[in-house]
């Protein structure tokens, strides 16, 4: 009996966060027995408690396994998840009706809309991004924030084993990025998408796609994707798209991973930007210097007091600062400078690019452009502006534009590494692991053993706040130093002397 109370329990919690209305209630239930295989539904009253969604999801999942209705395997049990929520979803058309009809309202509605219905479908796996570690640690740029990215569940053995023996050689969607994924119901090896949708945006001549992250590291946290599968490319038509992005939506911000290895993101194969509604550290930095752009008069520019190299452009003029960033782009594509390591080309290969952020601030358009350079050299195999060796037992992999901004996303082996650390620190017996023994030794000997374990965890937080700033920092092409502002003063007389030529 108890399945059919938690299908009930589902049902009537889809009701409640207005999924469904009351009207599909005996639609909805039918569409859930079949997939359950079972034949019928008794007639008895069923009280149906208070849960969430997941929660009453995950015991419909367990009853699927322990009847053998599935295997009890990551995949299997995603795809039956996906289709069950699927049952509580309208069709793409109805959503992005509802969504353009609450848009004529305002933007926020529209944009709360879709948030929710993306929550309460499951898209967005909101019990597991609970179980990531988050706190924000204040360093000299302001109050960085770590993730410790604990919402990917670990594969179990039976589905990695089916990954090496099942995973098919399809080449459809092309990559999970793609609009044909709004409803696959997925496959080993391949995400189970049925209860996605995706919201059609016009953007300068193209449809593109918004969705939202299916694990948000901070709010409303939105994929806007290509129609086309084509390569990531930064230039003066994706600045172009992200202010037209933001005139749309100007309660969210939006920016790109720069298009090249080691400084992009980890998809570069799909044109795609992140966007959302939120503040980071590097929102409400201050300058560390403005200064004047040649022929761009009514483009207020600044150097950013920030560990990446960033100019913030600013003005009312949209086509003006499309205009300068543009010049930036370009300028800085192809600019060396040897001094301090920054080459633009190894033969033809190209090494400078920009991560750009776009919002609008009290009504002015504003574009960060954060200068970025994947050379590699035998010293720093992994990439001269890239964390080096001594910062790779808290980050190894690419800084992207989230890291960019100020969040960390740091690996799921540091929960219990960093718990080792703690006790290192409080003199108990610990067992901490030897590439953060030179870092648990600094910090013993900076602040001396601790007795309370609220000020050891105090500790631990903020030395890690700095060491992410460090990481930041290795990325950034000009250093926060003397050498390094003069550098960047030279960038831009380079920037200005090109408009003076051309």
């Amino acid at each position: 009996m108890q399945i059919y109370q938690h299908i009930a329990i589902l049902i009537k919690q889809a009701v409640d966060v207005e999924l469904i209305e009351p009207g599909d209630q005996i639609y909805v239930r039918n569409q859930i027995l079949h997939l359950l295989q079972l034949e019928s539904f008794p007639e008895s009253a069923i009280e149906a408690e208070d849960n969430s969604i997941p929660n009453s999801l995950e015991k419909v999942i367990g009853f699927a396994v322990e009847q053998g209705v599935i295997d009890d395997v990551f995949d299997d049990k995603e795809i039956l998840a996906a289709k069950i929520m699927n049952c509580f979803v309208a069709r793409p058309s109805e959503v992005n009706r509802i969504f353009n009809e609450k848009y004529a309202q305002s933007p926020e509605d529209a944009t709360d809309y879709f948030y929710k219905l993306s929550k309460n479908s499951n898209y967005i796996q909101m019990n597991r991004i609970k179980k990531n570690i988050h706190y924000k640690a204040d360093t000299e740029y302001g109050a960085m924030e770590i993730t410790i990215n604990l919402s990917k569940p670990e594969k179990d053995p039976e589905q990695i084993k089916r990954e090496r023996t099942m995973k098919k050689d399809v080449h459809y969607p092309k990559c999970v990025l793609c609009i044909e994924n709004e409803g696959y119901a997925g496959r080993t090896g391949y995400p189970a998408r049925s209860n996605h949708r995706v919201i059609r945006v016009p953007l300068l001549g193209e449809y593109w796609y918004l969705q939202y992250s299916p694990y948000v590291y901070y709010n409303e946290h939105s994929i806007l994707l290509a129609e086309e599968h084509r390569d990531m490319k930064i230039d003066k038509e994706a600045f172009g798209r992200l202010l037209a992005f933001v005139e749309k939506f100007p309660h969210y911000f939006i920016g790109s991973n720069a298009d090249l290895p080691i400084v992009g993101g980890s998809i570069l194969s799909h044109d795609h930007y992140q966007a959302g509604r939120y503040e980071f550290a590097m929102t409400n930095t201050k300058d560390s210097f403005t200064f004047a752009l040649n022929g761009f008069g009514d483009v207020f520019a600044a150097v950013l007091k920030w560990p990446l190299s960033v100019i913030r452009l600013k003005s009312a003029h949209k086509d003006q600062l499309l205009d300068a960033a543009s010049h930036v782009l370009n300028t800085w594509k192809n600019y060396s400078d040897e001094e301090v390591d920054i080459k633009a080309f190894s033969n033809e290969t190209p090494h400078n690019t920009i991560t750009p952020i776009a919002r609008i601030r009290d009504g002015v358009y504003e574009l960060d452009l954060v200068l970025r350079n994947n050379r590699t050299t035998d010293e720093h195999p992994l990439g001269i502006f890239h964390p080096h060796a001594d910062v790779h037992h808290i980050k190894k992999e690419n800084i992207g534009l989230i890291e960019v901004m100020g969040l960390a996303v740091l690996p799921a082996r540091l929960k219990d590494e960093l718990e080792e650390i703690k006790r290192f620190l409080l003199g108990k017996l610990a067992n901490v692991n030897s590439y953060h023994q030179e870092w648990a030794n600094h910090i013993k000997n900076t602040y001396g053993q601790q007795s309370d374990t609220t000020e050891a965890d105090l500790i631990v937080q903020k030395e890690l706040g700095a060491k992410f700033s460090r990481v930041l920092e290795d990325a950034g092409v000009f250093k926060q130093n003397k050498t390094g502002k003069e550098a960047f003063k030279r960038f831009i007389d380079t920037i200005n002397h090109h408009h003076n030529r051309s």
